[in-house]
C-alpha cells in the first residue's frame, strides 16, 4: 500500500528569520528558520549536479549547521525540480590533470563521507542519483515524492562510489539489495524505495519540502541531547562502531581505478551517452568515413539553399 503523509498540515511560521548565501553564484543556500536549518542546492540547470565549488560550499554549509548551537534539524532539499544528480561530470571530463582525478578519489567526489552530529533529513523531488544518492543516504531520513527517481546512475560510465553509499546503502536495506542496486546501477521508483527500506516517507508531488520541515518541526520537541546520544549509539550499533573506517576503506578501493577509466566515462556522458538517466547504448558509435563525408555534403548543400 502506498504511504502518503497528509498534505493539509501547514509548516509554523517560526520567527526570527535568517537567510543568508553560502556563494556568490547562490550554487548552495542556507536558511535559518527558528531551529532549523534548509540547505538548498540550486544548480537546477544540471539537475544540481555538483561542480567543485559547489560541493565545497555544500560541505560548508553542513559544517556551519553542526557548530550552530541553536540549529537542531538540518533540510537538504534541491530547487528546480530535482534533488541531485551528482557530481559534476561534465567538470570531472575536463579534470585532465590525474593529480585533480586523484584528490576527488582521495577526499570523495563531494567529500560528504562522515558522520554528521546532529539529525538531517533530505527531501527528495525529481532526481537523486549516482553522487546524489549517496547525498540523501547521508541524511537520516529521506521524505521522498512519489514522483521521484533514485539510482546509482554512475554504474554506466565506471565512476566509483566515493562518498559513503557502499557503508549506508547496504546497512539501510540489506547486502542483496543493496548490490543490486550497486551492481545495475538500476532506479528505483518511490514506492519501491519505500517498500526497501530506503525512504521513509512517500509524499505528493511537489511537497517534500514543506513535509520535511513538518517532520524537522515534530522532532524539536524533544530534548535534544539525549536524541542525539540516542541516535549516535544506534549508527554505533548498525556499524559496530566502524562507522568512519568504513568510509575510509570505500575511498581506499575507489582508489585503485584508472584515473584514465574514469575520465573516458565522464567524457562519454559529455558527448550525449546516457542522458536522461538512459541505460541503452552507452558504447560510442563508430562513425565510418563516408558517414562523415555524407554528413558534411549534406550540410554545404542545406547552405547553398538558403
Amino acid at each position: 500500500m502506498l504511504l502518503k503523509l497528509a498534505t493539509t498540515k501547514v509548516f509554523p511560521k517560526i520567527l526570527p528569520r535568517k537567510m543568508f548565501s553560502s556563494s556568490s553564484n547562490n550554487y548552495v543556500i542556507v536558511e535559518r528558520v527558528g531551529q532549523i536549518t534548509t540547505i538548498g542546492l540550486n544548480r537546477p540547470k544540471t539537475r544540481n549536479s555538483l561542480n567543485l565549488e559547489t560541493a565545497v560550499l555544500l560541505k560548508r554549509a553542513i559544517e556551519e549547521f553542526e557548530d550552530d548551537k541553536n540549529s537542531y534539524v538540518a533540510v537538504i532539499y534541491g530547487n528546480g525540480g530535482s534533488f541531485c544528480s551528482g557530481f559534476d561530470l561534465k567538470e570531472l571530463a575536463d579534470s585532465e590533470i590525474e593529480h585533480d582525478i586523484q584528490n576527488f578519489l582521495e577526499h570523495g567526489f563531494m567529500s560528504i563521507s562522515k558522520f554528521v552530529k546532529k539529525l538531517m533529513i533530505a527531501a527528495v523531488n525529481g532526481y537523486a542519483v549516482a553522487g546524489g544518492l549517496e547525498l540523501a543516504l547521508m541524511c537520516d531520513m529521506r521524505v521522498m515524492e512519489e514522483t521521484a527517481v533514485m539510482g546509482l546512475f554512475g554504474r554506466r560510465f565506471g565512476v566509483p562510489l566515493t562518498d559513503g553509499a557502499t557503508v549506508r546503502l547496504q546497512a539501510l536495506i540489506g547486502l542483496s539489495r543493496a548490490l543490486d542496486m550497486v551492481v545495475t546501477g538500476r532506479s528505483l521508483s518511490a514506492q519501491e524505495a519505500f517498500e526497501w527500506g530506503l525512504a521513509n516517507r512517500i509524499v505528493a508531488c511537489g511537497t517534500a519540502l514543506g513535509q520535511s520541515m513538518n517532520l524537522a518541526s515534530s522532532l524539536l520537541k524533544f530534548p535534544q541531547e539525549c536524541l542525539n546520544i540516542d541516535r549516535e549509539s544506534t549508527y554505533n550499533a548498525a556499524f559496530q562502531g566502524a562507522y568512519e573506517d568504513l568510509l575510509k576503506q570505500e575511498q581506499n578501493n575507489a582508489k585503485k581505478l584508472s584515473v584514465a577509466g574514469i575520465l573516458e566515462g565522464a567524457k562519454k556522458f559529455v558527448s550525449g551517452l546516457g542522458r536522461h538517466g538512459k541505460f541503452y547504448n552507452l558504447t560510442q558509435k563508430e562513425v565510418c568515413e563516408w558517414e562523415t563525408e555524407f554528413k558534411k555534403s549534406c550540410k554545404v548543400e542545406s547552405k547553398s539553399k538558403l
